[in-house]
């Protein structure tokens, strides 16, 4: 069957948080630290850190929020919401509130 035929056939599904939401894929839980040390499966971690795969458009006009798709965010886990999309259960839509920090790479200035 012809692909333009059929418009279903090759639909694409994303994920788009609304209101003042953005969607992180959080990062791989570590079981060892840098040092060696090794961590149990069910440790409590208070904040988590992700990538941010989208932004809702509330957020994007905000000038109060600084955060974009693709930036390595800290975020608390009390109010997420998983999205049980790819099978892998990382990605979640977080509360902006809920972002606490975005890391950045500072630029080094010529000599």
């Amino acid at each position: 069957m012809n692909n333009r035929s059929n418009p279903q056939a090759k639909r694409l599904e994303t994920v788009e948080p609304v209101g003042k939401r953005v969607l992180i894929r959080k990062d791989e839980d570590k079981k060892i630290t840098k040092v060696g040390i090794h961590l149990p499966d069910k440790m409590e971690i208070p904040t988590l850190t992700g990538r941010v795969v989208a932004v809702s458009a509330q957020v994007a006009r905000d000038d109060d929020y600084s955060v974009s798709q693709y930036d390595r965010v800290l975020f608390s886990p009390k109010n997420v919401i998983p999205v049980d999309f790819e099978g892998d259960n990382r990605l979640f839509v977080v509360p902006i509130e809920d972002v606490v920090a975005i890391f950045r790479t500072a630029g080094v200035a010529d000599s």
